[in-house]
């Protein structure tokens, strides 16, 4: 399997450091209000990652955060926190904030089909993991302390700019929302590790530290759960690409440090969900959710197959148009399969020809859009139903567009309606009609059909026989 590294720039063969477990983290929802959208653009991609390596045989060990402290209104350590923000503007506490946005975010992932990840670590849970780590990198000279905080110190580093290949609109991340200089800092690019109650008095969370009582930074805890979880070698770290910098440099950067060695093989980022107007964002008013999309009447999967749709290192246009657009592909897909006969044998050596394609474009960068095609070759494919029904099924053990439950929900439905609409004495009539064609009686078939109209049944000839619905 082949994927694009970030931190190398280029796609790199696949090597975990033991083939029997890949060791992976994906940053979680920082949980002061619902995900949009676009956030779950990530999380949908990361699941086909996760499902990916495991459908090609890599037994994978998922660790997934919840920030419920620490995350700055800017992610360059100014402002108001993010969960606090929350808890005023509900006035509720910041510990109900956080348990009701985890479990909201959580219900978005089941209806999107995102399964959640082996180990899921709240924030508030690894304070001594996160004073430790500081502890060490003051004594390691990487960190100093100023203000009454404690703050990475990134001159003591041969390479900051990981990233450094993004485009400047990400690397801007750091410096919006108006941010102010912080006169603490040695250099610009320096970052908090450990806040104490000299920076924001109001702080709802704080813990006694060796620095005084207060509170971590933002970027230590995923450093920090990660190793707690997965140990001090990481395979893979995933993220939206607007975390690429500052947060995934910075943890780097006291990962590598705190440990004395590389900590992440592989850095896999996904690309934003753009609107006309740019990124989407809670900070813009451009909050749509995946309730909104239900209320307005969409299928959750259809969102997920729109993302499917694009390659995950692309940018990615939402539209109303667009997403009807995958709402009505999806709809022709299900009812395709639905269509199909649950009959035949499965011809083995035509199953494994139409899992190539499938197979390659996983291998080939994680190519969704690639992938979902090999789903319409499957159904133009000259085999059996079985064949068709049984690599569809296998597709989508990664996919997971629910394609085999929907198309037989499809049936029972359309089974329902049938036996709902089913009139003995219109079929009789119906019947009587084929029968005056089949002897060339055309002046009764039309009787007949004349009658069944005035009754408000409407007559339609199809190649597999004659049928009738009401108007």
């Amino acid at each position: 399997m082949y994927l694009y590294n970030s931190a190398s720039h280029q796609k790199e063969l696949f090597t975990p450091k033991d083939p029997g477990l890949v060791k992976m983290y994906t940053c979680g929802p920082t949980v002061y209000h619902y995900a949009h959208i676009g956030n779950l653009r990530t999380y949908i991609m990361e699941d086909v990652l996760e499902k990916a390596l495991e459908y090609l045989g890599y037994p994978v060990k998922r660790v997934m955060n919840i920030t419920d402290v620490g995350h700055l209104a800017s992610d360059a350590d100014t402002g108001e926190d993010k969960m606090l923000k929350g808890a005023k503007r509900e006035h509720k506490t910041v510990m109900e904030i956080a348990q009701f946005y985890t479990d909201a975010f959580f219900r978005d992932c089941d209806k999107l089909n995102i399964k959640r990840p082996e180990i899921v670590e709240p924030a508030t849970n690894c304070i001594a993991e996160y004073i430790h780590m500081v502890q060490v990198l003051l004594e390691k000279g990487s960190a100093y302390l100023a203000g009454g905080n404690v703050y990475f110190d990134t001159s003591t580093l041969e390479k900051y700019y990981v990233f450094n290949d993004h485009d400047e609109e990400d690397l801007a991340v750091g410096v919006r929302e108006g941010v102010e200089e912080d006169t603490n800092k040695k250099n610009k690019n320096d970052f908090v590790l450990w806040f104490t109650k000299s920076k924001f008095e109001d702080q709802a969370l704080k813990w006694d530290s060796p620095w005084g009582v207060g509170y971590p930074g933002w970027h230590i805890e995923c450093s920090c759960i990660s190793m707690k979880h997965l140990g001090e070698d990481l395979d893979i770290h995933a993220g939206g690409i607007d975390n690429a910098f500052p947060h995934h440099t910075n943890e780097i950067a006291q990962s590598e440090s705190y440990l004395g060695h590389k900590w992440c093989r592989y850095w896999f980022h996904v690309h934003h969900l753009n609107t006309d107007t740019g990124k989407m964002s809670k900070s813009k008013g451009e909050f749509l959710t995946v309730s909104l999309l239900e209320q307005k009447g969409y299928d959750p999967m259809a969102y997920r197959l729109f993302c499917l749709q694009s390659h995950y290192r692309r940018n990615l246009v939402f539209s109303w148009e667009n997403l009807d657009n995958a709402a009505v592909a999806y709809e022709k897909l299900i009812a395709r399969i639905a269509a199909l006969k649950e009959d035949g044998q499965v011809e083995q050596q035509t199953l494994e020809q139409l899992k190539k394609r499938f197979v390659g474009a996983l291998n080939g960068d994680l190519n969704t859009s690639v992938a979902v095609t090999a789903l319409y070759d499957v159904l133009k494919a000259k085999c059996s139903d079985a064949t068709k029904l049984a690599a569809l099924e296998d597709f989508d053990r990664v996919l997971s567009l629910n394609l085999l439950s929907a198309a037989r929900a499809l049936r029972e439905k359309q089974a329902r309606e049938a036996a709902e609409s089913a009139d003995p004495e219109i079929d009789a009539l119906v019947a009587a009609r084929a029968q005056a064609k089949k002897e060339k009686n055309f002046a009764e078939a039309d009787r007949i059909r004349d009658a069944l109209k005035a009754r408000g049944i409407e007559i339609i000839d199809t190649p597999q026989g004659t049928k009738w619905r009401k108007v």
